[in-house]
């Protein structure tokens, strides 16, 4: 069932040969709640498809715009507020490992939710960690990586991402 779930969702509702308005239905009856008016472009990744509905779900919010390619590692539940832009190639990975032993330090793995608040924009291929909270109206800058919690209106730029300045 996970493989065919998995190319359900990442490999026919993926092809820029299904008009918007169906992929969006088809993933919110794959499990998703995706907001009126929010849009998924083509081409998204997401790599834990076995979602049920109490456990890892992805919400994304009203009005929200989905970008091409991006990636959705929902280990742990990703939610996206109102009124966000994700801009191409977005990765949003909520499950790393902790540093093992010298043998193998890719070790135990770990998971931690998401939460994007509402307005916010990221940038084209920002990275966001395990969980990293986004305070609403934030601005990630292109490239960014965000390892920490992100205080509301401001604008985060570099590796890691660091508060740049406020914004009104």
């Amino acid at each position: 069932m996970f493989k065919l779930r998995s190319f359900i969702m990442n490999v026919l509702l993926a092809s820029v040969l299904v008009p918007t308005r169906v992929r969006v239905s088809a993933l919110r009856a794959c499990g998703m709640r995706i907001g009126p008016g929010a849009t998924v472009f083509p081409l998204c990744f997401l790599s834990n498809t076995n979602i049920t509905i109490d456990t890892n779900i992805i919400t994304i919010g009203p009005d929200t715009f989905v970008n091409s390619k991006c990636f959705f590692d929902n280990c742990a539940t990703i939610t996206i507020g109102a009124d966000v832009s994700l801009a191409m190639e977005v990765m949003l990975c909520t499950s790393s490992h902790r540093i093992g032993a010298a043998d193998r330090r890719a070790g135990v793995l770990v998971e931690a939710p998401i939460v994007i608040g509402d307005g916010c924009w990221l940038g084209a291929r920002v990275t966001v960690l395990p969980g990293v909270t986004i305070g609403d109206g934030c601005v990630i800058a292109a490239g960014a990586v965000v390892t920490v919690d992100c205080e509301p209106n401001g604008l985060y730029a570099g590796v890691p991402a660091r508060r740049v300045r406020d914004l009104i």
